[in-house]
């Protein structure tokens, strides 16, 4: 097995044909058929099914195609710490929970740098699509957040995928609303204030598991809920219904404007309050890219200058 091979089975299983990969690596589709059947005939798996309307990856392709990216991407940063990586454009992606302080950051980044040289994604996705961005190296790092009450799933499912969390602040909950909310000029919001509003939250489709909720405090039994799968849904809602959401409390109003207001939550007895560790999750023993290491500077830079003091 070769770079080489890697490289091919990326690609092909990017642009979904041969054909249309052997262009763009400027191969004749004969040779790049021959080495995929060698490399499917050292490894004793079939990679892709093929068909007219061109090629799919099967079950062992789609696990192969994750190590694939991951000792590919390696190679990369490698090259490009210690020698020439050529005249290619150059890839990183980020995918996060709906976090505004990341967008802020990624946006902070791409400024940095010449985006004639780089292709750029960042990913505002549901919490099990962040994590399996990661594994399958569709993204070098997934930013999201670990509390004592999804630390027990999400953290077994980080260590079953040898996938580390590397924590960048940890914040108590604060309730995030419109400014024109009728609670919005208290000092601390208690759960029995809320109960006459809808709770807001971000759908998380088909794996809905509370633990996988980006809002702290999922557990809490709320009389009112909504569901919405975007940010500016999400703001919209607090506005027409005076929704609300738990989270962190740091505020972009670079990017969310400054009609919103985030204030502390105030525990009591029966509804105790927790704390978040937002950070970010990597490949275990990743060596990060240049890029990557930017990114994450960036997001402290973000997160020093954006948390609320309360």
């Amino acid at each position: 097995m070769t770079i080489q091979q890697l490289k091919y089975t990326i690609t092909i299983a990017g642009q979904g044909s041969f054909n249309k990969a052997s262009e763009v690596l400027y191969i004749s589709q004969p040779s790049l058929t021959e080495s995929i059947k060698e490399l499917e005939k050292e490894l004793g798996i079939t990679i892709f099914y093929r068909s007219g309307k061109g090629v799919t990856l099967t079950n062992e392709g789609v696990e192969f195609l994750a190590y694939a990216r991951e000792l590919y991407g390696q190679f990369e940063n490698v090259l490009e710490r210690y020698g020439e990586i050529g005249n290619r454009k150059k890839m990183f992606s980020v995918s996060t929970q709906h976090y505004t302080f990341a967008v802020k950051s990624f946006v902070e980044l791409v400024k940095k740098l010449d985006t004639s040289e780089f292709e750029f994604a960042i990913r505002e996705e549901q919490t099990q699509k962040v994590i399996d961005d990661v594994i399958n190296m569709n993204s070098e790092i997934g930013i999201l957040y670990l509390s004592s009450f999804n630390m027990p799933v999400i953290g077994k499912l980080l260590r079953q995928n040898h996938l580390e969390f590397h924590e960048l602040i940890s914040c108590e909950a604060y309730v995030y609303l419109w400014k024109g909310h009728p609670l919005a000029n208290k000092e601390r919001i208690s759960f029995d204030e809320l109960k006459d509003y809808p709770c807001l939250s971000f759908e998380q489709g088909g794996n809905g598991s509370m633990y996988f909720a980006e809002e702290i405090l999922a557990s809490y039994p709320y009389p009112r809920m909504i569901r919405a799968t975007d940010r500016a849904t999400m703001l919209n809602l607090m506005v027409g219904l005076n929704g609300y959401t738990l989270c962190s409390g740091i505020i972009c109003e670079e990017l969310n404007g400054s009609d919103f207001t985030a204030v502390p939550f105030a525990p009591d007895d029966n509804h105790p309050g927790e704390t978040m560790k937002v950070g970010y999750i990597t490949k275990k023993n990743l060596l990060l890219s240049k890029v990557g290491r930017m990114y994450i500077e960036e997001l402290k830079n973000t997160l020093n200058t954006e948390k609320t003091d309360g």
